[in-house]
């Protein structure tokens, strides 16, 4: 099991918007059953983190991209996925496994 995390760096006065975008595409692919839940955070510059900033997280059994050939892109996930590029600086994924119980040591 793997923890995902993808950090968007909005433009000035947008992390609101990315984070009700990224909120929708990620709905999008868990309506799809292409995502588990998910929690959508965002700091416009109302709190002590980083300003104009966004962060999308959720878990899945494994990692996959979303390109690979088996894969049937649900409608909507690319324009959203657009949507948030035109209004984002950068934006980077960290990926860290899961600690299961299967997985703990004596």
């Amino acid at each position: 099991m793997f923890h995902l995390r993808r950090i968007f760096k909005t433009k000035p006065g947008m992390a609101r918007k990315v984070a009700t975008l990224a909120y929708q595409e990620a709905q999008i692919f868990k309506d799809a059953g292409q995502r588990t839940d998910f929690s959508v955070y965002f700091n416009g510059g109302t709190t002590p983190a980083e300003k104009d900033s966004v962060v999308l997280e959720w878990t899945d059994a494994s990692i996959q991209s979303i390109y690979r050939e088996s894969n049937d892109i649900p409608e909507g996930a690319l324009q959203v996925g657009r949507e948030i590029s035109e209004l984002t600086i950068d934006h980077r994924l960290e990926i860290n496994e899961l600690l299961t119980p299967d997985k703990m040591l004596d």
